[in-house]
This record gives C-alpha cells, structure tokens and sequence, in this order.
C-alpha cells in the first residue's frame, strides 16, 4: 500500500483481501496524519478536509503517541504490569506498544486488538517471530468477543493485572453503541491494580469557545465522511474510568499528560480537544 498516484490502487498496484480502497479508513487516515504510507487517496482526501478545519491535527497524532510511549512505560517500569490488551490498535507505526513495553521487560506479553483487514495484515508481518505478542480480529463494540477470544485468554491471564489502552478508539464508538457499557464490561473482567489508558476527543463547551466550535465542526466531518466521531465532555470521559483511580496528573490536555521539557509538540488551536488519561483498579 501507500502513496498510490491513482485513486483506488496501492503503490504496488494490489489492494489486499477484504479491502475497498474507495471507502475511509479510520486506521488508514490516522495513518497518514503520522506521516505512514499505508493510505489510499481516499483516505489521504478525509485527513486533508480535517485538517482545514484543524491545522494542527498532525501534532495531535504525534501528542498521541507519546502519550502512548508514556503511559506503557508507566504501566510496565513503574506499575511493574507485564500484560498489556491494545483494543483498536491501529497500524503498527514507529514507537509500537510491544516495542516500549519489552524494552522495559523482555517478557512483558501484549495483545492487540484490530477489526481492520490492512492492520490486521501489518501486525501479523511484524509479528511474525515475536512468541510474547499477537494480534487478534476483534470488535470494541462486542467485549465480551474479545475478553472471551480463546488466542487472547490463552495469551493473558486476567486473574493478574493488565494493562488496558483505548487509544483513539472509544470517540469512534457512538452513543447508541453503549460505550459507557463497553468499558464497564473490560472494567469489570480486569483483576485489582490493572490500569486502563483512553485518549478520546474532547468539546470543551463554554469554557473554550473556540476549542468547542471546532469540536462541532470536526465532529460533522467526521461522521460524514467515516461515520463516526464523538467530540465529548469532560464528565462523559471520566464516565468511563468508573471508580478507578486517576493516575497524576489526571484527564489532561493530550499534550499535557506528563510532558517533559523536550518535547516539540505544537498542538494550540485544538489543545482542548483532545484529552487523555490513565487509571488503576483499587
């Protein structure tokens, strides 16, 4: 796949089993926003007509994956977790949750999760010899799949603590899907001192107008284009750590979430509309 110079075909003329190149993927537009090349045109046209609407969406992406760099080493270094479950994992890309984890502890055991055809295909390749980390199908919207996956039951113990990232993927879960639902369902399986990560698209409402009217704008553009999006409230976000315990510095701007002073990430216009956060299980 990637930069195809024809609407439709990958740069190697071949599109794989399961794929429609005319149709957005939400894996695929992320994809591009970090600067990958598994993206079709069509893909690459839904990520341009976001960012006039939000500039800086790239550094977003980038905010994104280092707080996800940031979270797994917590999770792994300091939580001392040696499991972690990667739902809607997206295309592997640089910086891969396995790779942060096991620089950590060799024998620390990741799963992703992914409905995608083309990430599906990726991680399989990347993984191909890695006998600590898999990739399995799965469906957000039906946990009690995943929880219940024999390869992801057979790969992870949940009588011990795991490490759950929702990464970028509870915002494309829309209401009438029951999100609340869906992390009460993962909250209720995970064992005492598991820690749950969720990024998720903020509307910060009146206390950033213009952030908010963004968040409104973004959100149509979305769901026109893929169907899905959910800009939502700070109260609705926290919603989904139930009673667990935020870890410092809490639900943060995404480009806040533990930032160090080298970090080079611009992210003004739309800071308040992505929030992240990370909690452990009392």
């Amino acid at each position: 796949m990637g930069d195809s110079t024809v609407p439709g075909e990958s740069r190697q003329g071949r599109v794989p089993p399961g794929v429609d190149p005319t149709v957005p993927s939400i894996a695929r537009v992320y994809d591009y926003f970090l600067g990958g090349k598994d993206n079709f045109a069509i893909d690459r046209q839904v990520a341009e007509e976001a960012l006039k609407i939000a500039p800086d969406a790239r550094e977003a992406g980038r905010a994104n994956r280092t707080f996800l760099r940031r979270a797994v080493r917590y999770m792994v270094a300091e939580a001392g977790l040696r499991q972690l479950l990667d739902i809607g994992s997206g295309l592997p890309t640089q910086g891969n949750v396995h790779e942060i984890a096991q620089a950590a502890a060799p024998e620390a055991r990741v799963v992703y999760v992914d409905n995608d055809p083309v990430v599906l295909a990726h991680a399989r390749a990347l993984l191909a010899t890695d006998d600590v980390t898999t990739v399995v199908d799965g469906d957000l919207r039906r946990p009690g799949e995943i929880l219940e996956n024999p390869e992801v039951t057979g790969f992870l113990d949940f009588s011990r603590p795991v490490g759950l990232l929702l990464v970028s993927v509870l915002h494309h879960i829309n209401d009438d899907e029951d999100p609340g639902g869906v992390t009460a369902r993962l909250r209720e399986r995970l064992a005492p001192g598991s820690h749950l990560a969720i990024v998720h698209f903020h509307n910060p409402g009146e206390e950033h107008p213009e952030a908010a009217r963004i968040a409104v704008e973004a959100e149509r553009n979305f769901n026109q284009n893929l169907g899905t999006g959910r800009w939502r409230t700070r109260a609705e976000i926290l919603s989904y750590f139930g009673d667990w315990e935020l870890v410092e510095p809490g639900l943060v701007p995404l480009a806040d979430w533990r930032s160090e002073p080298d970090d080079l990430i611009r992210q003004d216009l739309t800071r308040y509309n992505v929030v992240a956060g990370l909690a452990r299980k009392p």
